[in-house]
């Protein structure tokens, strides 16, 4: 089972309902930002409007990334790309190629657009598998994950021990 069907199953249907309540109301507001509105348009924002599309991410610790942008979420993204799923701390980006003009004004995001990358490793946790955790220094942690805290993610190590990963430490996580 893939983490985005795992992950966000259930908040499907909540999040088609408040797309299509919002998408009138979005698009009048994004008509009508000027130059001193954009400015406050952050990075997530633009993410949030490019979801479906297929973008190049420079990712720290990572290097370049292809694939379909599948889920945004507060602080992370769902990169779907051939052969792995990725989650990416959106801290960790240096560039992002493919985005189009649209961006989502947070009041209009669907509910699990507020879920933190915690909340999604919470989700991958859930699956027992395996994972290699990239970190923003080029390091790199293999392990499953087993619980998930405020600030850190507790990974079995192959070896019978435990680390403990600061999820500021992360920039992004891939199956295997």
């Amino acid at each position: 089972m893939h983490w985005e069907e795992r992950l966000l199953a259930v908040f499907d249907d909540l999040e088609q309902q408040a797309e299509g309540l919002a998408l009138g109301t979005r698009d009048a507001e994004l008509a009508e930002l000027g130059r001193s509105e954009y400015a406050a348009v952050d990075l997530a924002s633009r993410l949030h409007g490019a979801v479906g599309s297929r973008v190049r991410l420079g990712v720290r610790g990572v290097g370049a990334l292809d694939g379909r942008l599948a889920r945004v979420g507060s602080d992370w993204m769902l990169l779907e790309t051939d052969p792995h799923e990725w989650l990416v701390r959106i801290a960790a980006l240096d560039q992002v190629r493919g985005l189009g003009e649209r961006a989502v004004d947070p009041r209009h995001r669907a509910p699990t657009a507020r879920l933190g990358l915690g909340s999604a490793l919470r989700g991958v946790a859930e699956e027992r598998d395996p994972v290699l955790v990239h970190l923003l220094d080029g390091g790199t942690v293999r392990g499953t994950p087993r619980r998930v805290g405020a600030d850190f993610v507790e990974l079995a190590d192959p070896d019978g021990g435990v680390v403990v990963v600061a999820l500021g430490a992360v920039a992004g996580a891939r199956r295997g």
